[in-house]
């Protein structure tokens, strides 16, 4: 019985977060969103007509409130990643962390090949491991960062990651934050997000 009712759940959870994807597809009017954080306020566009099933996903995640106590706990300078080929700059946050457990299921990585967005400064794109891994994460790109992109060399895979958004206001949040104290590549302490909420 309890094996039934789990199965029911998923294939509901399933079912909306299809409807949430043919929703944002259909929508030609990029989202905006407010990102609060203890340092200040960063505005950004997602981008739900060339990456609706990424912006979806962020968005449930928005709605349900699991970025409200999160925090942007990693910064990636070009002095803080010595075994790295190939540098890269952003800054990259998550949910509450009493919540990270409650994550919705991955999603399918939206290729940049696919969707012609560019990991410009300021970009919004999800963190992942494998291709299709992406859950919470997201990052903000410090200036142009090509090697995020498909065919790009900073994931051996080649495979990129899914830009969905670009900063429009509190760059300079996203630069002191970057600046902010840290131990190699964590930020000590993590950078506080108050709360994350659509604006229109």
């Amino acid at each position: 019985m309890r094996f039934r009712r789990h199965c029911w759940l998923a294939s509901l959870f399933a079912l909306l977060f299809v409807l949430l994807v043919i929703f944002a597809h259909g929508q030609t009017k990029p989202v905006r969103v407010l990102i609060q954080t203890e340092l200040g306020s960063i505005e950004a566009e997602l981008d739900a007509q060339h990456a609706p099933a990424t912006v979806a996903n962020f968005l449930r995640y928005v709605d349900a409130g699991r970025y409200s106590g999160g925090r942007f706990h990693r910064t990636v300078k070009p002095d803080n990643q010595p075994n790295n080929a190939i540098k890269i700059e952003v800054i990259q946050g998550g949910v509450n962390p009493d919540k990270a457990n409650e994550d919705f299921a991955p999603i399918a990585l939206e290729r940049t090949s696919q969707t012609g967005l560019k990991h410009l400064n300021g970009t919004l794109s999800m963190a992942r491991a494998e291709a299709d891994s992406a859950t919470s994460d997201f990052f903000i790109c410090i200036g142009a960062q090509p090697e995020l992109d498909f065919g790009g060399k900073r994931n051996p895979d080649g495979q990129g990651f899914a830009a969905f958004g670009h900063v429009v206001k509190g760059l300079d949040v996203v630069k002191r934050i970057q600046q902010a104290p840290a131990d190699k590549q964590a930020l000590t302490p993590p950078i506080k997000i108050v709360s994350i909420k659509r604006i229109n």
